[in-house]
């Protein structure tokens, strides 16, 4: 493997000749760290997924662990689970951002570059209670892995979105906080994927900066004043980085913002000729992971304190949405979770369901064709003004699905913390028999086992649901999400421990 003849030429000019040459070391010679955050949501308790022995923490993210091997993450059942998610350590500094500048009250946030879902599952998991993570995606199959991870990682206030950055612009003022990991020229995945190598060219570079100009134009409306964005690359250059946070506070009016970095993090900073905004860069000769850049940008204007309680109406002000027209969209809301006069769920199908919730008074049951979502009360307005302009995949968390008199619970209730447990019988299983689940293939159940639908679980973590039926059980795993490997491991994989 050889690092592009112009990629060298510019970096070395840019860091120096020995920096340099330890960044092409580190690129070309070094391993590349395994890490893994921890989903707190599930396991309050890090030791229930992850052995630390020998391990190491991720220093700026609170639920993050290097490992000290690659395991087959495929054949783990806690991976399905959504116990825990397998991120690149430098891309997790965004928590530091969050922690810094968040406000403690209810928001609404945008992850527009989101797929495939780390970045996204890292900041649902440090947005205040009550707040909305919208989850962007605008490449369709990519968006389809970002529900699959969101779904996963169980927290019930999300949405995905499939459309472009200028889908957003004509909703102004919508988000407290953006999140942008825009698309990039890939220099600091080279280690990673030798492809980002072959397919790298100085022409491609100029593309990146300008494409991500459009992309922050477009969605810079959306910022609510005094609201928070967070610009982020996996580059080296400053053509993609340094240059474009300085456009954006010279043509935009941004702020850039300082966080507290200590010295033995190894992370750099602005490396812009004549220029010292603070900015943070991590090179992988320096750092424990891959390369990657951050920003962190205000914009102008006072910044509205909300109470929890008049984030509906302050919406709906300011979306000018109509609340009659919106009300026809949604159905009836309310504690009785009623559905429009469409649906294909009778009375007694919605109160079963809400009756499979834990927190059922601060959601609506929204019906899309044969299926139920659960979508958070407070947000409605938001969800009706979204629609207007960008394409839902998904809202809230999906609870049901009807076929023929039968009312089935969803995959995603499984996943989601709205899953009130003891609403459904409960069976722990083995690691054989979980992995066959996750296989989507016969699952026998215990003698003891009840009929009907039952909850499977794994170490006392969610699997997902079966029907018993006495002689079988069917096993309701999505299909397009079944392990298709045909390699039988004998155990599971160990987290964190040498074999």
């Amino acid at each position: 493997m050889q690092l592009p003849p112009l990629f060298t030429e510019y970096t070395r000019a840019l860091l120096g000749e020995e920096e340099y040459n330890s960044l092409a070391a580190a690129l070309l010679e070094a391993e590349q760290p395994v890490s893994i955050r921890v989903n707190a949501q599930k396991c309050t308790d890090s030791s229930s997924v992850i052995s630390h022995s020998s391990l190491n923490k991720v220093p700026w993210a609170e639920c993050g662990f290097y490992l000290n091997q690659r395991p087959a993450f495929t054949f783990d059942p806690l991976f399905h689970a959504g116990c825990y998610y397998v991120q690149e350590a430098s891309s997790m500094f965004v928590e530091q951002a969050l922690k810094r500048y968040l406000p403690g009250r209810p928001l609404a946030a945008l992850d527009l570059c989101a797929a495939p879902g780390g970045k996204s599952t890292h900041v649902r998991s440090l947005l205040p209670e009550g707040s909305l993570l919208v989850a962007n995606e605008v490449m369709r199959n990519r968006a389809q892995i970002l529900a699959e991870n969101l779904t996963k990682w169980g927290h019930p206030d999300v949405m995905v979105t499939n459309s472009d950055p200028s889908d957003f612009t004509p909703l102004e003022h919508l988000f407290d906080f953006i999140l942008t990991d825009v698309p990039c020229s890939g220099e600091g995945m080279f280690r990673k994927d030798e492809t980002a190598i072959s397919e790298w060219s100085a022409e491609n570079v100029e593309i990146c900066w300008q494409r991500q100009r459009r992309i922050l134009t477009d969605i810079w409306p959306c910022l609510k004043p005094g609201g928070l964005l967070v610009y982020s690359t996996c580059t080296y250059n400053t053509k993609e980085n340094e240059e474009n946070v300085r456009w954006l506070c010279r043509e935009l009016g941004a702020e850039v913002l300082p966080l507290d970095v200590p010295a033995e993090w190894g992370i750099t900073g602005n490396l812009l000729a004549g220029e010292d905004f603070p900015v943070y860069r991590f090179l992988p000769h320096k750092t424990q992971g891959e390369g990657f850049f951050l920003a962190v940008l205000r914009k102008a204007g006072e910044a509205e304190e909300t109470e929890s309680e008049d984030i509906s109406m302050m919406q709906t002000g300011r979306m000018n949405a109509d609340r009659q027209s919106a009300g026809k969209q949604r159905g009836k809301k309310g504690n009785g979770g009623k559905a429009s006069s469409g649906s294909a769920f009778g009375k007694e199908q919605l109160a079963m369901v809400q009756g499979w919730l834990r927190d059922a008074e601060g959601y609506t049951l929204v019906p899309e064709g044969q299926t139920l979502a659960a979508f958070p009360t407070a947000w409605l307005p938001l969800l009706t003004a979204l629609k207007q302009h960008v394409k839902v995949m998904q809202a809230g968390v999906e609870v049901a699905g009807v076929k023929g008199k039968d009312c089935i619970p969803a995959h995603a209730l499984a996943m989601s913390s709205l899953l009130r447990q003891d609403a459904f019988a409960c069976e722990e299983v083995d690691y054989p028999t979980a992995i066959a689940y996750l296989r989507k293939e016969a699952v026998v159940l215990s003698d003891t086992a009840p009929r009907g639908f039952v909850f499977l679980t794994y170490r006392g973590f969610p699997l997902g649901f079966v029907k018993n039926i006495g002689n079988r059980a069917n096993n309701l795993y999505p299909q397009e999400w079944r392990i298709r490997s045909s390699y039988v491991p004998e155990q599971p994989e160990s987290l964190g421990n040498e074999e």
